[in-house]
């Protein structure tokens, strides 16, 4: 299947899912809590993309949902929020997650070859399942994610929703770490789409952001959510304990399981990447170590 017929079709999909999941929220019945309720349609939407996955054998389907929902979510939030929330805060957050969407889901575009092509983890998930690839497909890559961004959106619910003025140079730097972490993951991707266009069959990419961090676009998605979870501390400081479990988990994720899974299949594929580990730190970006020569 063609590229462009393939994005026709996500579209497709991720129309009916918004259609249920807003179809949900408008007309389904309500639990009394706006959080709960959002979460609810969350979930439907989910599954229809998982219904999607299952009809076209392909679990990628559900690659761009991970940009998509966070500014909807947040959107419907501020909709109903009160007169009272605090406005300017409501934009700063908003200019964050939504430079922050545009830019994953045009970068999830431009590398996406069509339905033809499926994240090379997802077999992977499935095979090791076995008799079980079913509930594998619907819990680790559809619900779980789900479920994980939804925690990780939670202080931004606290911060459009919330009436109290808050923290307000905390709110600030929210903003400005927010900003810094779309830029850092823009910069990183643009100069990871050069060398894969330019590389030589075999070698590793050390250059740019990439020779400071083994993973800058990892560390840049943690430093987003992390930016989100200051904007619901800014908003709320006593709830401080619980907003930055999203973020936490988010972390937890990068570095109990993506990278990992990155770093061995990169070895396997270019064994030249074992000078980059050796010289490049992991996560944080920090110059590198000498080659020992």
């Amino acid at each position: 299947m063609s590229k462009s017929k393939s994005l026709w079709l996500v579209t497709a999909a991720y129309v009916v899912a918004i259609g249920v999941g807003a179809g949900w929220l408008y007309a389904g019945p309500s639990t009394g809590w706006l959080l709960l309720d959002t979460f609810l349609a969350d979930i439907l939407a989910t599954l229809v993309i998982f219904v999607f996955s299952r009809i076209y054998r392909n679990s990628s389907f559900y690659d761009a949902y991970w940009s998509v929902i966070p500014p909807l979510l947040l959107i419907y939030w501020w909709s109903v929020s009160a007169p009272a929330i605090d406005q300017l805060r409501c934009w700063l957050v908003a200019i964050v997650v939504v430079l922050w969407a545009i830019r994953l889901t045009a970068n999830w575009i431009y590398g996406f070859p069509g339905l033809h092509h499926e994240d090379w983890r997802y077999p992977m998930f499935k095979e090791r399942a076995g008799r079980w690839e079913f509930f594998a497909d619907l819990g680790a890559i559809h619900l779980i994610p789900t479920i994980q961004v939804f925690i990780g959106m939670i202080p931004v619910y606290v911060a459009v929703t919330r009436p109290e003025s808050g923290v307000t140079w905390l709110m600030w730097l929210a903003f400005v770490i927010g900003l810094a972490a779309v830029a850092l993951e823009l910069v990183a991707d643009t100069q990871m789409h050069r060398f894969v266009r330019d590389r030589q069959p075999g070698a590793a990419m050390d250059r740019g952001l990439w020779g400071w961090s083994r993973h800058p676009n990892y560390f840049g998605e943690f430093s987003f959510w992390l930016a989100l979870a200051l904007f619901g501390i800014a908003a709320a400081p006593s709830d401080w304990w619980w907003l930055i479990i999203g973020a936490v988990l988010i972390l937890a994720m990068f570095l109990g399981a993506s990278i990992p899974m990155m770093e061995e299949r990169s070895v396997e594929r270019r064994p030249q990447y074992r000078d980059v580990i050796d010289r490049v730190p992991r996560f944080v970006p920090r110059p590198p170590r000498k080659a020992v020569r």
